[in-house]
């Protein structure tokens, strides 16, 4: 792999999936995972009005990278104030922003070759205002590196290995949806599942939503990826997404989802106000910044990916589903 900035992966990113063969932190009827939240409060705000409306014991774990275009410093402060109130994992921008001494490695996303070299360029830019925004507020950089880079969670008798990246790399790209569907995937994923002794993993990381299910020699996986809790994740979509993993059904409409074992694993939408999110955005990030020629588009119209993608595969389990 690349050591060039953005695309390369620190050693220190790096941990077996072994690490996932513990007892669960935590034993939830309902949980949920929120990644990708990108500094927008806007979407933090319709997360943690989702997660009230949820009964039951209920978990909500923010699991990285819930920092991003929230370079003013108010919101910076305001935002890590809110999120850090709950249960959290790093991801690889908190990591890189918490860091004394800037090691060479970007914003630390670890980007494949498939990913254009200016938008390495621009996430690269951006981490740097990031950096200097957080190293204005006290104690704040030192709470970001305390945080963990993976969790476990037991729901419903499923245990659920809670990361960032993947099974071995808080940047990890292995649970992103073109390699989840390689022919070859299903070599990597049973020497996980034999080594995490894990049931569901749920990440984030790559941006892009997907939801899959299979059979393997070391036993059943699940990996659900919610793209952004903070950003359009599908094609002419202005919502976050979040997952939802639980013993009852969701009292909001899944997006899509699948029933495992008696758990509902669901992609949940988030409505946040679209047109306030993209005022706040374009004040802090006009037309000529990185930030604007990396998310202005998806902000205004969401990526390139179409929901078929990222809906599961699997046609032998129960499937939720709802074409919205």
């Amino acid at each position: 792999m690349s050591a060039r900035p953005g695309r390369s992966c620190p050693v220190h990113y790096r941990y077996a999936p072994t690490v996932f063969a513990t007892p669960a932190a935590v034993s939830c009827e309902v949980l949920y995972v929120v990644g990708g939240l990108y500094g927008n409060e806007l979407a933090l705000n319709a997360v943690l009005a989702a997660f009230e409306a949820e009964a039951g014991a209920k978990h909500l774990v923010f699991n990285g990278d819930f920092n991003w275009l929230n370079v003013h410093p108010g919101l910076f402060q305001r935002l890590n104030e809110r999120v850090l109130c709950w249960p959290a994992t790093r991801g690889n921008v908190e990591t890189e922003i918490a860091r004394a001494t800037d090691i060479g490695a970007g914003c630390g996303c670890a980007y494949p070759a498939s990913v254009a070299e200016d938008l390495v360029r621009r996430s690269n830019e951006i981490l740097v205002d990031l950096r200097r925004t957080a190293n204005i507020h006290p104690g704040a950089t030192e709470r970001l590196a305390a945080l963990p880079m993976h969790l476990v969670a037991e729901v419903g008798g499923l245990r659920v290995g809670i990361v960032h990246g993947d099974a071995t790399s808080l940047a990890g790209w292995s649970f992103a949806h073109d390699v989840l569907d390689e022919p070859n995937a299903r070599t990597m994923l049973n020497a996980v599942r034999r080594a995490a002794r894990v049931d569901v993993f749920a990440s984030s990381h790559t941006c892009a939503a997907v939801l899959r299910d299979v059979e393997l020699r070391a036993g059943r996986l699940t990996i659900v990826n919610n793209g952004a809790a903070g950003m359009p994740n599908f094609s002419g979509g202005r919502f976050g997404l979040i997952s939802r993993i639980a013993t009852t059904p969701s009292p909001h409409r899944p997006l899509y989802g699948m029933v495992r074992d008696g758990v509902h694993i669901d992609a949940i939408a988030i409505a946040y106000d679209g047109d306030a999110f993209l005022d706040r955005f374009l004040a802090r990030w006009p037309a000529g910044s990185a930030a604007h020629a990396s998310y202005f588009q998806r902000i205004t119209a969401g990526p390139d990916y179409a929901i078929e993608r990222a809906r599961p595969k699997r046609a032998a389990i129960a499937v939720t589903s709802n074409p919205g």
